[in-house]
């Protein structure tokens, strides 16, 4: 029966380049995706593209190609990767002059195009889904509107013999699913085997977080050598069956139960985990652990796919200005508890405009909220942070001001002032008739 393997390159924008580059190398794999897009990620790229039209992809992605663009190439290994994020077009001709670069000819580049739907959401009146109120309570702040594409416009571009497809915002399952669609010739309207695709595309999107990070727990659940963590490949047959795996002596672990968290991974109801190629169900699915790092996964299936795409919409939200002073030492509790005092005084007598507040310790009350003041011994140090946020930048820069004013005007032994004040980019949802979106690809070929 024929086989796939495909790799997972990356599970964030953040993530490590090494991991990618050894599964190029040493995995053996025929395909290398990288999951690189998250919903404000691509609010923010599109900010970028206004200011120059050439940018607005990810800012990795040159080193990401530096890296494992040759080792693919020599291999034959396709890449498939969202990194266009709000201009795949630019991020295409990019990857074609570090293909020049490097000296690689034959190099066929897709970049997909028509999630972009900012015309048809701008002005619309379409309900919000996952919170009250419509699309036209943002009216003057929508910065992106990105609808979630699926498997189509990729394996379009595999069919006609692209090497490196680039994306803006597909389904992170997408990238894994489309090439088994394109290798096996699966229908897409083949609802169950569809169902597959996505099941193993979502075991494989966060990278190493089914290899044994985000898992590890010390005690409870160890994992060794997270410092050179594997990344995970998957072997997929042609029934939609597979086997999830990583490099021999690479760290992290492969096991069922690193495949069961990961399968709950942002997924509400695992018989009806909607994408824009299915509505997958994973209620049926099994995992064996057939040897060391290496679980077999199998039961995902699927029901005929919705007739709207999700469409994540980029706003400018509102500002944020945060302040942070340290005190170390006997009597560090106190003096934190009495800067922050003077913060919250100082704010009210000059009038800062503020909608929401934030006065934390960090070591005492920043995470529980409270909850742990005064139940354990006194802490050694402390760390004041004020967070505000407000309706002007102007407004959020007196917060961290106010903070660093402490240095000489606040308790004894104040250190390590820090200050920002930033935008806020939220996301909020809507959906749209799949039948009104229209995409195409295009190609440079080096």
């Amino acid at each position: 029966m024929k086989k796939v393997r495909i790799g997972s390159g990356a599970g964030f924008a953040g993530d490590r380049i090494e991991p990618a580059l050894e599964l190029a190398e040493r995995g053996d794999i025929q395909y290398l995706s990288f999951e690189c897009l998250a919903e404000r990620t691509i609010a923010l790229a599109q900010q970028a593209r206004r200011k120059d039209e050439d940018s607005g992809f990810d800012p990795l992605l040159i080193d990401r190609f530096n890296a494992v663009l040759p080792a693919c190439h020599e291999r034959g290994i396709k890449i498939i990767t969202n990194m266009g994020a709000a201009n795949p077009q630019s991020a295409a001709k990019t990857v074609a002059a570090i293909a020049k670069k490097h000296g690689i000819t034959g190099l066929k580049i897709a970049a997909v195009h028509g999630d972009d739907v900012m015309d048809q959401i701008v002005g619309s009146d379409l309900p919000l889904i996952e919170r009250k109120g419509r699309v036209s309570d943002l009216d003057g702040k929508i910065v992106s509107a990105n609808a979630y594409l699926g498997v189509e416009s990729i394996v379009e571009a595999l069919r006609n013999g692209a090497d490196v497809v680039i994306t803006g915002r597909v389904s992170d399952p997408a990238l894994f699913a489309a090439p088994l669609v394109h290798e096996f010739g699966w229908r897409f309207d083949d609802w169950h085997r569809v169902g597959q695709g996505v099941l193993i595309g979502h075991l494989l999107e966060c990278a190493a977080q089914v290899t044994g990070g985000y898992f590890a727990d010390p005690g409870y659940k160890n994992v060794a050598n997270l410092v050179r963590i594997g990344f995970p490949f998957a072997d997929v047959s042609e029934d939609g069956s597979a086997v999830i795996s990583k490099v021999d002596g690479s760290g992290g672990q492969v096991s069922v139960r690193t495949c069961k968290e990961q399968l709950l991974y942002e997924v509400h109801d695992p018989s009806s985990y909607i994408q824009p190629d299915v509505v997958a169900d994973f209620s049926n699915v099994t995992f064996t652990q057939e040897g060391p790092d290496r679980v077999a996964v199998r039961g995902g299936s699927g029901r005929q796919r919705t007739d709207t795409l999700k469409v994540t919409i980029g706003y400018l939200d509102s500002y944020v200005g945060e302040g942070q002073i340290s005190y170390a030492g006997p009597g560090a509790l106190a003096r934190g508890q009495l800067a922050l005092d003077i913060v919250k005084e100082r704010l009210k007598m000059t009038g800062v405009a503020t909608t929401e507040t934030r006065f934390d310790l960090i070591g005492v009350n920043s995470v529980h909220r409270g909850a742990a003041v005064g139940t354990g011994p006194e802490p050694e140090e402390v760390r004041l942070r004020v967070v505000c946020r407000t309706e002007t930048m102007s407004e959020a820069i007196k917060i961290g001001n106010e903070v660093e004013s402490l240095w000489l005007n606040g308790p004894s032994g104040g250190a390590g002032a820090w200050k920002s004040a930033r935008e806020v980019i939220a996301a909020a949802s809507t959906l749209l008739p799949r039948s009104g979106i229209k995409t195409h690809v295009t190609y440079e070929v080096v």
